[in-house]
C-alpha cells in the first residue's frame, strides 16, 4: 500500500557503518599516516562515526620494485596507477596522495577535489647536521633529479648514487653504509613523528633559500571521480583554499615547462597579502646550469594561473643555454 511518506526525500546515510567511505592509500607507514590525516579530518568537519570510514590500503609498482629510479619504472604513475584504477572501478571512493608523487595530467574523469593544510615543505639531509658537513667528495643517496642536480649546484665534490625505498628502508640503507647522507621530506618526517631523538642518525632542515622544494612537497591531496558530487561534497569541507591553490599553481608551472619525472625542476608558491609569489629554479642534469625566476600573481588574477605559469616557464626558457632548452624539450 502506497505511504504518504515514500515520497518524502530519504536522508542520505551516506557515509555511515553500512556504507562507509573508502579512502584508498598505499601501504606503506607515510601513506597511511597520511590517510588517517585525511580519515580525521573527514570525520571532524562531518561530525561523523569513526566506523563511516574504511581505509583501503594498497601496494603500489613503485611500493614492490624499489633497486631501480622512479623514472626507469614508468615515472610518478607508478605511486597512483593502482589507486586511480580502484577509484574508476567503484572499489574506492577516494584516493589520498602526497601531491609531490602525482603527475600532472590526470586520468580522464579524475580530479584532486581537495588539499589539506600544507605542512614543512622543506627537505632534510639525514646522516649530518648541514650541508657543509659532509666531507669533500661524500657519497649522497637521491633517486630525485632535483635534489641531485641541486645537491651538486650547491657541493659539485658530491658524488650522487640512487637511494629509494620508505623512509625506514632509506634509514637501513643508510646505516649500512651505502651512502654517508641521503635527503628525505621534513613534512614526512613530522607526520610519522620522527626526529633528532627517535630517528638514531644526524639531520637538519635546509632552507628553501637554498633548497627549493619540489612542486607540491608538503602537500596531501585527496582525489576523486570529478562528477561524483556525494563525495565531493565531503570533500570540498576539508579543502584548505590556499594550500590548494599554490599546490594547483606549482602543477601549472610544470605542466608549461614540459616537467615529468627526469625533470630537475623545484617550484614554490606562497600567498601572502592577497598575492601569490610563484618561484621557479631549472637545473641542467649535472647541476653546472641553474637559473631561477619568480612571478607574482594578483589576487583578481587567480583565474589567471595557467597564463602566469606560462609566462613564467618562457621567462625562464629565455635564461636558459640551448642544452637547457633542449632538455626541457624547447
Amino acid at each position: 500500500m502506497h505511504n504518504e511518506f515514500d515520497d518524502m526525500p530519504k536522508k542520505n546515510l551516506f557515509p555511515s557503518k553500512n556504507s562507509p567511505l573508502r579512502i584508498g592509500t598505499r601501504s606503506s607507514p607515510l601513506a597511511m599516516a597520511q590517510a588517517k590525516m585525511v580519515a580525521h579530518a573527514i570525520i571532524a568537519a562531518h561530525h561523523l562515526d569513526n566506523d563511516a570510514i574504511l581505509l583501503t590500503p594498497m601496494l603500489s609498482q613503485g611500493d614492490i620494485v624499489t633497486d631501480r629510479p622512479i623514472a626507469d619504472i614508468g615515472g610518478k604513475a607508478v605511486w597512483s596507477k593502482e589507486l586511480e584504477r580502484a577509484l574508476l572501478h567503484d572499489e574506492i571512493d577516494v584516493a589520498v596522495h602526497s601531491m609531490k608523487d602525482v603527475e600532472t595530467p590526470r586520468p580522464s574523469g579524475l580530479a584532486i577535489t581537495a588539499c589539506l593544510p600544507r605542512d614543512d615543505v622543506r627537505d632534510c639531509i639525514i646522516g649530518v647536521n648541514r650541508i657543509d658537513d659532509l666531507p669533500q667528495g661524500a657519497t649522497i643517496g637521491t633517486s630525485s633529479p632535483r635534489r641531485a642536480a641541486q645537491i651538486k649546484h650547491i657541493r659539485p665534490d658530491l658524488i650522487t648514487v640512487p637511494i629509494r625505498g620508505n623512509v625506514a628502508t632509506r634509514l637501513d640503507k643508510l646505516a649500512k653504509g651505502e651512502a654517508e647522507a641521503t635527503f628525505l621530506a621534513a613534512a614526512g618526517l613530522d607526520r610519522l613523528g620522527l626526529n633528532k631523538q627517535n630517528i638514531g642518525v644526524n639531520f637538519g632542515h635546509i632552507d628553501v633559500d637554498v633548497m627549493l622544494p619540489a612542486a607540491s612537497q608538503g602537500a596531501i591531496g585527496i582525489e576523486s571521480l570529478a562528477d561524483n558530487a556525494m563525495v565531493n561534497d565531503l570533500l570540498y569541507a576539508i579543502n584548505h583554499p590556499p594550500t590548494y591553490e599554490c599546490v594547483m599553481a606549482e602543477r601549472a608551472l610544470i605542466r608549461a615547462l614540459n616537467g615529468n619525472c627526469h625533470s630537475p625542476i623545484a617550484a614554490f608558491a606562497q600567498q601572502k597579502n592577497g598575492e601569490m609569489l610563484l618561484q621557479a629554479e631549472l637545473f641542467s642534469e649535472d647541476g653546472t646550469e641553474h637559473i631561477a625566476s619568480a612571478i607574482i600573481i594578483a589576487e583578481h588574477e587567480m583565474d589567471m594561473v595557467q597564463e602566469k605559469a606560462d609566462i613564467l616557464a618562457q621567462r625562464l626558457f629565455d635564461m636558459a643555454s640551448p642544452m637547457l632548452r633542449a632538455q626541457y624539450g624547447q
